[in-house]
């Protein structure tokens, strides 16, 4: 048996919500054919599309005066309850169905940040919709927002992504999966937080990348495993050239070669590859597997997608 941690990418969640259910009922059917194997399984997932819509959404209300405008950590927190149903609900129709008997829980997570991190003068995390370069600019002139280029598939927002240091509620976690509990926890990379100089806590306007915030949590857990589920079967060098290439199964020294030479992309698989360095960092004999959502099962059977190992 292996305890394995599976974050599952915003993107690859689906455009709607209708979408987004219909996957979320697929990988139901993988993860928990993880548990019927004996592994112990604690969810991990991305918000940066949800997030970014309900953010949208929220301020548009606001600028016609129908209500108030909201914080990202508040955004955050929705986006945290929004997907946590869709898996949850899925999760238990799967269970129920194969007639095993196991509570699932969404856990509203905070993770810990320094408020003084660089990242607030520098960001960098894609959230929300894909736009075309002219309104990508007109958006930007409106709102004094930040747009960039996302991987070939046209411009998109961003915002601070500062490092995860702590995972605030990490004993209320390995509280309940040790009662028995599939838990999901850590949604978005966590609600970002920091502490003032009395210890208090309090929520700050970023987004926290969710590979990151579930390498910690698996760190954290000892797990064996971490798999991150993305849009894509494997990672890849010249990504979108005449000499693109599959990665396999790869050493973490080859992978560190690769991101001296700016091979990934740094609001897309740079974070995914960095946190899978981090993770095998605290975890010297554990592997991560990256693939996309819908080839979950092969990549378990080491058919598709990119393994990393020491």
């Amino acid at each position: 048996m292996a305890k394995i941690v599976v974050a599952l990418g915003g993107n690859a969640l689906g455009k709607s919500p209708e979408e987004q259910l219909e996957l979320v009922k697929s990988t139901s059917k993988s993860l928990v054919a993880l548990i019927q194997k004996g592994h112990e399984v604690v969810i991990s997932h991305g918000n940066g599309p949800q997030v970014g819509s309900i953010n949208l959404g929220l301020n548009f209300a606001a600028d016609h005066e129908q209500g108030p405008s909201f914080p990202f950590a508040e955004c955050g927190a929705m986006s945290q309850a929004y997907i946590g149903y869709h898996l949850q609900q899925s999760l238990q129709n799967e269970l129920h169905d194969l007639g095993i008997d196991k509570p699932v829980v969404t856990l509203v997570t905070q993770t810990l940040v320094d408020k003084e991190d660089e990242a607030f003068a520098n960001p960098t995390k894609p959230i929300g919709l894909f736009y075309d370069k002219e309104t990508a600019d007109k958006v930007s002139e409106e709102k004094n927002y930040t747009f960039v280029e996302d991987s070939g598939r046209g411009y998109r927002r961003v915002v601070p992504s500062p490092q995860p240091i702590e995972i605030i509620e990490q004993t209320s976690i390995e509280t309940l999966i040790n009662a028995g509990n599939l838990v999901i926890s850590g949604g978005g990379g966590g609600i970002p937080v920091y502490k003032d100089n009395n210890g208090d806590l309090h929520g700050v306007d970023a987004v926290i990348d969710k590979d990151k915030s579930s390498a910690l949590l698996a760190a954290n857990l000892k797990s064996e495993q971490l798999i991150i589920l993305t849009a894509v079967d494997y990672i890849y060098i010249n990504f979108g050239k005449d000499n693109q290439e599959v990665l396999t199964e790869v050493a973490v020294d080859e992978m560190k070669k690769y991101i001296d030479e700016d091979q990934f992309a740094k609001g897309s698989m740079l974070p995914k590859v960095e946190a899978s360095l981090q993770f095998i960092e605290n975890n010297p004999e554990g592997k991560v597997i990256i693939t996309s959502l819908e080839k979950l099962d092969d990549a378990l059977e080491g058919k598709v997608g990119t393994v990393i190992k020491k």
